[in-house]
């Protein structure tokens, strides 16, 4: 089984099997990887940047490519020391962005390697946000553009802290240098980048194609709902296919067939949303299922294989609704 990293923090949404506006519930499961993860401490103070001292790389010095790192030589810095070894041309990355990123991390005292994504051939998706990874990569990256490979060592107040972390074999003096290649960065104003695909049936919902992160249009039919599953692409995108037992990071808009009233909205919220597609209504997962990252998706669920007689307590869905939404899919995680 692929490795999952321990990372991420999966909220649920209105779209989740989770109760409607549940943003606590659904957390991803642990794999056996030792990642980043933010440590239970309280928040430390920002801290001072440095150049260095960096142990060198001394292998896979191209951008994307699994890096070999040096033990570190003589004392760490106290400080957070920060290297652009690659400068990048693309998005500059923002603190609270999701990250897509491939990166390597070991002690800096033993250059023992704790965790990478190189070997799992999956980028990284996390929230640069405060108690969703350690504070280090934080400050490491704000800044940085897609493109770029950061070098960084992490004292353990902006790590791990005192505790250090026993599953990755870090002890709570250990300070840690992490090579991290930046491919990609989301924010609430992500949307698919997708060739254009035409709505030619107009027995279905027309959904907008502005990838300008405002929230497309939906317009649906005077007609009878589909009693079957609908899933086409309105914008078609050229990465990796999303598997049934994937995690995604998405932007939606979901509204219901009879009124195309609005229930439920990450653009209006303002802010991003990632799930597996196990902890979802079915249509969400078996229409996602098979589509590539990048595009724009139209499902329209018929009401058995939504929330069918027993929708969200508060949600504004009626009993045995028709549901419709558009799904940008940013990423897999």
């Amino acid at each position: 089984m692929r490795r999952r990293s321990l990372l991420i923090a999966v909220p649920a949404g209105l779209v989740t099997l989770a109760a409607c506006g549940d943003e606590d519930s659904g957390s991803s499961s642990a794999g056996d990887s030792a990642t980043p993860e933010a440590a239970a401490t309280s928040a430390a103070p920002s801290p001072k940047i440095v150049d260095g001292p960096l142990p060198a790389i001394t292998a896979g010095t191209k951008f994307d490519e699994k890096p070999t790192v040096a033990k570190g030589s003589g004392e760490p810095s106290k400080d957070l020391a920060v290297k652009t070894v690659i400068a990048g041309s693309g998005r500059t990355v923002a603190e609270n962005d999701f990250v897509s990123a491939n990166y390597l991390g070991q002690v800096w005292a033993s250059a023992k390697v704790f965790d990478n994504s190189y070997d799992r051939e999956t980028p990284l998706v996390i929230q640069l946000a405060q108690g969703s990874i350690i504070d280090g990569w934080r400050y490491a990256l704000a800044g940085k553009k897609t493109g770029s490979r950061v070098q960084f060592s992490v004292p353990p107040t902006w790590g791990y802290g005192e505790q250090g972390n026993e599953q990755a074999g870090i002890k709570g003096d250990d300070t840690l240098v992490f090579v991290v290649d930046v491919r990609d960065t989301f924010n609430a104003k992500s949307s698919a980048q997708g060739k254009k695909v035409p709505q030619d049936d107009a027995a279905l919902p027309k959904v907008g194609t502005g990838t300008d992160g405002k929230a497309p249009s939906i317009e649906v039919p005077k007609a009878d709902a589909p009693k079957k599953l609908v899933a086409e692409y309105v914008l078609e995108g050229d990465g990796a296919e999303v598997g049934a037992e994937d995690s995604v990071l998405v932007q939606y808009k979901g509204v219901t067939w009879d009124g195309g009233k609005e229930f439920d909205s990450t653009y209006g919220r303002k802010q991003l949303t990632s799930f597996s597609l196990q902890q979802v209504v079915k249509g969400w997962a078996q229409g996602l299922t098979g589509k590539k990252v990048g595009s724009r998706v139209l499902i329209v669920i018929p009401p058995d294989l939504g929330y069918g007689d027993n929708p969200p307590q508060g949600s504004g869905i009626e009993k045995d609704s028709t549901l419709v939404f558009s799904v940008d899919i940013l990423a897999k995680m």
